[in-house]
């Protein structure tokens, strides 16, 4: 359908609740933003070292501030409205009793807090699973399975606890009264079927590994299904007509790779933000590594491939904070970012960084060891601090590649192209860097906030606009800038990558259980 013969609202109200900002957007029809208002938050506080939680509250105040900035700065006639959607972090979980109140902080999904493998499984289970060479995995899943964890320590707590929900489903039923929730944010340590997009059979594995009673679980609707309504109550508190139409969307990574035009297999998706990924369209259901599935994507019952950097981006932020005092202080009054401050000083630094190369484990994905760490190799005089920043990012960028080498391997398609979002795509230092590391050409998407883009191209498709996602990337999603690779520095970076960085994690690995032998750290 043409979206200018359209009766009826023509503007999407796209709302994105970040790790490190939540951010609410008027989106129209072509995918072009016509307001936004980003709000800074708190990721998280810490009552113990490897804890990240958050008041969910706090998260439903934010999401209140930010809509009500965006509509009084941005006054749009109700007729125009057309609808809501939703995108959020992923995994970050909050436990509500009947009336909707939350029973205690919300886990962020930075938490490395684990629950006791022995009170999930028998010993005879454990020394099956080993002796199957699952053993790993079935681990990491069960210890950072947050239900898992709160039954062990905090019984009182998961006692009370009328549904256990992800922030999408708590922010949704803030809005709407209702407690669902879309299968594209149902991840990770929860009993989910992914290649039926519901909650697990009974008798399923996952019943056993994240053992909770379906009761407390939300009911589940699509991407693109209606999840409700804005309620008079909501309005009054967020700005947002009430009875407006809240469509599912999905998480912010699915968002992103719809948002970004990303719909088949041969086109990648990098998100350059605080967890760094390359992620693919896919419509068969494709395990990159054993016993690790895929995701629910933003199409319904389509996955998307993801690989990522546990940190990525954040690596920007650590270094800014550690190593970027003159930068920092530069900036202040400026109107001038410290990033773009440190861009300018690795303009000139040659591809490679002189032999200096960057491993960016400061936190392991879950296919390492839980203790790999970070390591900068190859020091010598010339390096001085911009070296060691672009080190930093060139480290971020041979992960990704990696990732996509598995990703080909896996999906049997190669990747032919690659687009770039998340607040990193800006760099254009970065964004050159990835086309010769990756030696494809790469296009920043028309925004960068393809997230919100993506949550609206569901609400677009939910309220009629289009017939279905292909027909909304096609309408509202296209590329800006576009690098293209330069054959002397892919040489450089392909010798780099072949013969360096490849090695570097099996080599070191030994080390580093050595390191943790001797320190203790981290706990395991």
């Amino acid at each position: 359908m043409d979206p200018s013969t359209r009766s009826g609202g023509d503007l999407i109200l796209a709302i994105d609740a970040g790790t490190q900002s939540m951010r609410a957007a008027l989106v129209d029809l072509t995918g072009s933003l016509v307001h936004l208002v980003k709000t800074p938050i708190e990721p998280y506080f810490s009552e113990h070292p490897g804890w990240a939680e958050q008041r969910p509250e706090y998260y439903w105040e934010m999401l209140c501030r930010t809509t009500t900035q965006l509509l009084a700065e941005h006054p749009v006639p109700r007729e125009r409205l057309a609808a809501v959607a939703l995108t959020t972090q992923r995994l970050t979980m909050v436990n509500v009793d009947r009336d909707g109140n939350p029973l205690r902080p919300a886990i962020v999904w930075l938490d490395e807090r684990r629950a006791d493998v022995r009170k999930v499984l028998s010993a005879p289970a454990i020394l099956l699973a080993k002796a199957a060479r699952v053993y790993p995995i079935i681990e990491f899943a069960v210890q950072y399975c947050r239900s898992n964890w709160i039954r062990q320590n905090q019984p009182e707590v998961w006692g009370r606890t009328h549904k256990f929900l992800f922030l999408s489903g708590f922010l949704t039923h803030r809005l709407t009264g209702e407690l669902k929730d879309s299968t594209g944010n149902i991840i990770g340590t929860i009993p989910f079927d992914l290649k039926r997009f519901d909650w697990a059979k009974p008798g399923a594995l996952a019943w056993r590994l994240y053992p909770l009673e379906r009761a407390k679980l939300p009911d589940l609707v699509r991407p693109t299904e209606l999840l409700g309504h804005v309620t008079a109550k909501a309005s009054a508190e967020t700005g947002i007509p009430a009875g407006l139409p809240m469509f599912a969307a999905s998480n912010d990574k699915a968002c992103d790779v719809i948002g970004s035009g990303c719909l088949t297999p041969d086109r990648a998706s990098i998100s350059f933000g605080t967890t760094a990924t390359i992620n693919t369209q896919n419509s068969r259901y494709v395990e990159l590594f054993p016993m690790v599935p895929p995701y629910p994507s933003a199409v319904p019952g389509e996955y998307y491939n993801e690989v990522g950097v546990v940190r990525g981006l954040w690596l920007v932020s650590w270094f800014k904070e550690e190593f970027g005092l003159q930068e920092r202080l530069q900036a202040e009054g400026s109107g001038t970012a410290p990033e773009d401050l440190l861009e300018d000083l690795i303009r000139d630094i040659p591809p490679g960084s002189k032999g200096l190369v960057c491993q960016p484990y400061w936190t392991p994905a879950p296919q390492q060891a839980p203790y790999a760490k970070g390591a900068l190799l190859g020091f010598g005089a010339v390096h001085t601090r911009p070296y060691v920043y672009r080190a930093i990012l060139e480290g971020i960028v041979y992960a990704l590649k990696e990732g996509a080498d598995v990703t080909v391997r896996k999906t049997g398609v190669p990747i032919t192209e690659i687009r770039a979002s998340g607040g990193g795509s800006r760099s254009d230092v970065l964004m050159q860097m990835t086309a010769d590391v990756f030696d494809l050409p790469v296009s920043r998407a028309h925004t960068s906030e393809t997230s919100i883009v993506g949550a609206a191209m569901d609400a677009a498709v939910g309220m009629g606009a289009y017939p279905d996602l292909r027909a909304a990337a096609e309408a509202m999603t296209r590329i800006g800038d576009r690098f293209e690779p330069i054959p002397a520095n892919v040489e450089v970076y392909r010798g780099i990558y072949e013969r360096v960085y490849r090695r570097t994690y099996q080599r070191l690995l030994p080390l580093y259980r050595d390191i943790q032998n001797v320190t203790h750290y981290p706990e395991l």
